[in-house]
C-alpha cells in the first residue's frame, strides 16, 4: 500500500464546543456554549507540562512544593503578551490594512505567539516572580529549560490543527497534505502536492532536546542558567534550519527572515550565558533559594503525640485557685 502523505485536520477540528460534549455525554444542565480552539488548548497543555516538570526539577533542589506557580502567575501572562507582540510587529501586513479588523490583533487563538517575543518579556515576569518567591532566577531557569522545550512541542501540535507553518513542497512519503485555499501555498502548485510537515520536525527537535537537557544537565551538574543556556542554543540551531524550508510570508532583513535572525542572537545569547556562568561560578548552587528567603518545611504533626496549650494570662484580680495553667492534652483516647 503507497503511502500518500499526512492529512492535515479538517475546518471542524480547529474549535470544540466543550458545553455541546458536556451535554452529549449527559449533563443536560450545562446550558453554556463553550468554544476552545484546538490551538489555545495544546498551548494550555503545553503550559500544564512544563509547570509540572519544572516543579519536579526545583523540589528536588529543595524548594517548596509547586512554587512554580506563583511565578508562573508573572511569566505565563507576560510571556504570551510577548509572544504577541513580537508575532504581530514582524508580519505587519497581516494586521495593518485598510479595512483591517484590529481586534485580531488579540485574536492569539487563531495561532501567531513567536516563540523569541515569549521568551524575552517571559524572562522578565519570570524574574519578576523569582524575585517575589526567593527563588534564584538562575535556578528556576534551569528547571523550566527541559518543560519549556515540551511546551514549544505541544504548541506546534496547534499549527498542525491550524495548518499553517508548514514547509515547501516535497516528494516525501511524511508530506503534509494542506487543504486549499491557503494563502501560504505558492500559485501555480499542483493541488496534490504535499509539503515538508515543519510542525513534527521542530516537535522531534524540542523533545528530543527536553531529553538531552536534562541528561546533559545530570552529567555535567550544569547549574547557574547554564542549562538556559544550552536550551537557547539547540532550539536555536533547530529553528535556522526549519526557518529555511517554511513558506509563510515573514519580514526581511538585508534579506533574510526576521525569524533567522532572532535564532541566531538566541544562539549567541545561550553561548554567552553558557560559558560567563561557567566562569563566574566554577561551585555548586547553594540551593535554589537566594540568602536570607530559604523555605524551611514544617513537621508533620503526628496524631499519637502529646500536644500542650497555652491560656491567656490571667488578670491579677484571678484568685490563685482560679489561675488557670498550662494543660496537658493528648490525642490519645
Amino acid at each position: 500500500m503507497e503511502f500518500s502523505g499526512i492529512p492535515s485536520p479538517g475546518a471542524q477540528w480547529r474549535s470544540f464546543n466543550i458545553g455541546q460534549w458536556l451535554r452529549d455525554i449527559g449533563l443536560d444542565w450545562f446550558g453554556l456554549n463553550l468554544q476552545i480552539n484546538a490551538y489555545a488548548l495544546f498551548i494550555l497543555v503545553g503550559i500544564g507540562l512544563a509547570l509540572w516538570i519544572s516543579n519536579r526539577r526545583l523540589v528536588a533542589r529543595g524548594a517548596e512544593p509547586w512554587v512554580v506557580l506563583d511565578i508562573a502567575l508573572w511569566a505565563v501572562p507576560f510571556g504570551i503578551l510577548g509572544g504577541r507582540l513580537y508575532h504581530v510587529i514582524t508580519h505587519p501586513a497581516d494586521y495593518f490594512f485598510e479595512g483591517a479588523d484590529l481586534l485580531r490583533i488579540f485574536y492569539v487563538w487563531e495561532g501567531g505567539l513567536a516563540i523569541f517575543g515569549a521568551i524575552t518579556l517571559g524572562a522578565v515576569g519570570a524574574y519578576i516572580g523569582a524575585r517575589q518567591t526567593g527563588i534564584r532566577f538562575t535556578a528556576y531557569a534551569d528547571a523550566l529549560a527541559p518543560g519549556l522545550l515540551v511546551a514549544q512541542a505541544m504548541g506546534r501540535l496547534g499549527n498542525y490543527f491550524n495548518q499553517e507553518l508548514f514547509g515547501a513542497p516535497t516528494d516525501l512519503p511524511w508530506g503534509l497534505m494542506i487543504d486549499r485555499p491557503n494563502a501560504a501555498i505558492p500559485v501555480g502548485l499542483p493541488a496534490d502536492t504535499l509539503f515538508h510537515p515543519t510542525f513534527a520536525y521542530e516537535m522531534l527537535w524540542n523533545l528530543l532536546g527536553a531529553a538531552a537537557l536534562v541528561w546533559v544537565g545530570r552529567k555535567l551538574s550544569l547549574q547557574w542558567g547554564r542549562q538556559l543556556g544550552l536550551y537557547l542554543v539547540w532550539y536555536g540551531l533547530g529553528r535556522v534550519f526549519l526557518e529555511t524550508l517554511r513558506l509563510d510570508p515573514a519580514e526581511l532583513i538585508l534579506g533574510v527572515r526576521v525569524n533567522i535572525w532572532g535564532a541566531l542572537a538566541a544562539i549567541a545569547l545561550g553561548l554567552a550565558i553558557f560559558f560567563i556562568q561557567g566562569r563566574r561560578h566554577t561551585g555548586s548552587e547553594p540551593g535554589p533559594y537566594r540568602p536570607g528567603r530559604e523555605w524551611v518545611q514544617e513537621p508533620a504533626l503526628d496524631s499519637d503525640d502529646d500536644f500542650y496549650t497555652v491560656l491567656d494570662e490571667p488578670s491579677d484580680s484571678v484568685t490563685k485557685e482560679e489561675k488557670p495553667v498550662t494543660q496537658r492534652q493528648s490525642s490519645r483516647p
